[in-house]
């Protein structure tokens, strides 16, 4: 499993933002653990990513950045945040980390997952 998954909510509709393109870098761009720039995926039917990125990742600052303007455009729903960043820290690299995201075309909000 990724060190680093997520999973998408949309608020407005009450079910999943299925297809929300998400990419995983550091927040100084610095290569990942396995030397690629960045990681990119989409989310799934249940708006899960599960398959972001390395197995592990190092102590320190990254980010999450969701295409929400992509996923509002093809629901036909205009939104004020064409795209949404999450920086987030790893201070323990055997953890797993999960970072979920509450997302409206005009709010959004985020958490530590379990």
């Amino acid at each position: 499993m990724s060190a680093v998954t997520t999973h998408v909510l949309d608020a407005a509709q009450g079910a999943p933002a299925a297809g929300v393109a998400v990419r995983l870098e550091t927040a100084d761009g610095t290569p990942l653990a396995d030397g690629t720039p960045a990681a990119t995926g989409r989310t799934d039917d249940d708006g899960r990513c599960r398959d972001l990125g390395p197995d592990r990742l190092d102590a320190g600052d990254y980010r999450l950045t969701f295409d929400t303007g992509e996923y509002f455009d093809q629901q036909g729903t205009p939104t004020f945040y064409p795209q949404v960043s999450i920086t987030f820290r790893i201070a323990d690299p055997g953890q797993h980390h999960h970072v979920p995201l509450l997302l409206s075309p005009f709010a959004y909000s985020t958490y530590r997952g379990s």
